[in-house]
């Protein structure tokens, strides 16, 4: 996630004294501290009580529960979440927050556990199942997005025959649905959490970007290792798949960060 996000996030006196203790002394503290920004669907979001729930946040629930801790999250803005974790004020991050190098020089990633790929979607019955098969296709875009360049990047190369924007998900979902466009072009974790609901559609080609995302904690944390071994042991028992089919309605592309251990990131 890279857009700038903006959120006045306030602490009481009694939320500044936790989140201090969990500042100065990591791996003492009972309570694992968390950040997140509350509008990020289906990676974290606040319900109406409050209370978040999420792909993002049942894994660091998870791994919080295997640490022998618990899990207190507070609301912050997106870009927030850097300042909170490099002056220790929290202890991870979570956000769709993607591992970057640029990031890694001041903080500390676990390894990856999701692929930020793109995506070609169509109607369940469609034959697409490679990116050639655009070719003759009428390609729906959301207006400005990372979809919407690299179909226009790519309209010569694979045929394509039309692009059309919108600007909003659901609009081109619909028209996708009813047959006026015959693919869409975006971001997989939007879409297939959308297909929850609109179950005639289907994500049928990833597009990889490279993009992974971690959770952020802070640069050279003490629970870094225990925290990344959790996530190891959650994809080696399956309990990282089940979360994935939870929210995305279907289990983990074969070889994806979803459900093979990766490296634990480097600067």
């Amino acid at each position: 996630m890279t857009t700038t996000l903006f959120r006045r996030a306030f602490f009481g006196l009694a939320g500044a004294a936790a989140l201090s203790v969990a500042g100065t002394g990591f791996a003492s503290a009972a309570s694992l501290a968390v950040g997140s920004y509350p509008s990020n669907p289906p990676f974290e979001y606040k319900t109406s009580t409050g209370t978040f729930e999420g792909f993002e946040v049942d894994i660091v629930n998870e791994v919080a529960k295997r640490l022998g801790m618990t899990v207190e999250i507070s609301d912050l803005g997106f870009q927030a979440l850097f300042a909170a974790t490099a002056s220790k004020r929290i202890d991870v991050a979570i956000s769709s927050i993607t591992i970057t190098k640029e990031r890694l020089g001041s903080q500390s990633f676990t390894q990856p556990y999701y692929d930020a790929d793109m995506g070609i979607a169509t109607r369940k019955e469609a034959t697409v199942s490679k990116v050639e098969d655009l070719k003759g296709k009428v390609v729906g875009v959301l207006a400005g997005s990372t979809g919407d360049k690299w179909a226009k990047d790519n309209k010569e190369k694979y045929g394509i025959t039309d692009i059309k924007s919108y600007n909003a998900q659901q609009d081109l979902l619909m028209d996708l649905s009813a047959g006026r466009a015959d693919v869409a072009v975006s971001d997989v974790p939007g879409m297939e959490y959308a297909f929850l609901k609109m179950k005639d559609l289907a994500v049928k080609v990833r597009i990889k970007t490279g993009e992974q995302y971690g959770l952020m904690m802070t640069k050279d944390h003490p629970l870094l290792a225990k925290a990344n071994d959790a996530i190891t042991a959650m994809k080696k028992d399956g309990t990282l798949a089940a979360i994935h089919k939870k929210w995305f309605g279907s289990d983990p592309a074969a070889g994806s960060a979803s459900a093979v251990e990766q490296p634990l990131p480097k600067p």
